[in-house]
């Protein structure tokens, strides 16, 4: 089988600045297909992969918010074609009991496809000097000028929409619009607590207004991040470094508690409240990344006498085949500006990017080539 020559951002090292690389691509198997990239979102996934607080086999090419145009496709795909504009989203089976209950989310082999590197059968399509590099990252390593994808988590979308902005709509933005939308399943009216205002945060922030949310309280200490809250449709924000008791607070804000409370932070004492400011028949939803010692700090009476539910979700229980068209029609009638939470850097910059990224100046850095 042939290869091309692309540029890949490397990860050669726990902790070390990318470093943007020559490398060989093998052409799509029968189920892939080749997509030249336009547009890569940096996910906080990414940055955990490269510190190490989530440990991948090194070298490897990471990104998994791509957008691009499909350039070749294998003898197996059907439902995408060549010069489609498309997002890249997570990997899954197809086959498990969840995948078949249209639940890909939960897929039972979501780990190997998506984090180890390798396709299941131990192969990888990129290498460099005949050296294996770790790829298929989500089953697309799109920190390159091309990658390689299947045709499931291929999402074909309209050649109008700006597809350069596109590709956070695979992870980061599905998270947290897909955990109010999928997993709280959030309805007009209904009250919701949000803990942590980065990307995932605002993201669920955007979908709660887009389905018509009551009230929604922002708990953030960065005071910029907090502003945009505001401007983006939270009624209220509460600053848990300035408020003495940021619980109490959340109960006077919303008359008791909230209906849904959403943690992105993974820090128990955060979750510890989030679970006690929900109304009777609420739900916490989580995503953050906790400690791994960490221990569910709730009180079982508490949550008994009130039958209140806390669940975590991975990729907003979403199914990016249906998910990301009903967040592309709210964005195309005005309700999901989530445009807004982007910052576009040139592909060469994925350095400052990240560090942008991880100081909180930009909320979703995006690549564009």
């Amino acid at each position: 089988m042939g290869s091309m020559t692309i540029r890949a951002a490397v990860t050669r090292a726990v902790g070390a600045p990318w470093s943007i690389e020559t490398v060989e691509l093998a052409e799509p198997r029968e189920d892939e297909v080749l997509v030249r990239m336009v547009g890569v979102g940096i996910c906080h996934t990414d940055l955990s992969c490269r510190s190490g607080a989530l440990p991948v086999a090194l070298p490897i090419v990471l990104g998994h918010e791509g957008s691009g145009v499909v350039e070749r496709i294998g003898s197996k795909v059907t439902r995408v074609r060549v010069g489609d504009h498309v997002v890249l989203s997570f990997d899954s089976c197809g086959q498990c009991r969840n995948c078949r209950h249209d639940s890909p989310a939960t897929c039972f082999e979501f780990f190997p496809r998506n984090f180890t590197g390798k396709r299941t059968d131990g192969t990888t399509p990129i290498q460099q000097n005949g050296a294996l590099i770790h790829a298929v990252f989500f089953s697309q390593s799109s920190f390159a000028t091309h990658a390689i994808a299947r045709e499931v988590n291929t999402v074909v979308i309209d050649k109008d929409l700006p597809l350069e902005l596109m590709g956070p709509l695979g992870c980061g933005i599905q998270t947290g619009a897909g955990a109010v939308a999928n997993s709280l399943g959030l309805r007009e009216g209904d009250s919701l607590a949000i803990f942590g205002a980065g990307g995932v945060g605002l993201s669920a922030l955007l979908a709660a207004r887009a389905l018509g949310a009551g009230s929604v309280i922002v708990v953030e200490p960065n005071e910029k991040r907090a502003r945009f809250a505001q401007e983006l449709g939270a009624t209220h924000v509460v600053n848990p470094m300035k408020t003495p008791d940021t619980l109490a607070e959340i109960r006077t804000l919303g008359g008791g508690g909230v209906n849904f409370a959403f943690d992105t932070t993974g820090i128990p004492a955060v979750i510890g409240a989030a679970v006690e400011a929900l109304l009777p028949g609420g739900v916490l939803g989580m995503v953050g990344g906790p400690p791994p010692e960490a221990m569910m700090p709730a009180n079982l009476m508490s949550m008994l006498f009130r039958g209140v539910t806390a669940k975590y979700i991975i990729e907003g229980d979403s199914n990016p085949q249906t998910f990301i068209p009903k967040m592309l029609d709210w964005y195309r009638a005005g309700r999901f500006p989530f445009d807004k939470l982007i910052g576009k850097f040139p592909f060469e910059s994925i350095n400052e990017a990240a560090h942008a990224a991880e100081t909180g100046d930009v909320i979703k850095p995006v690549l564009v080539f």
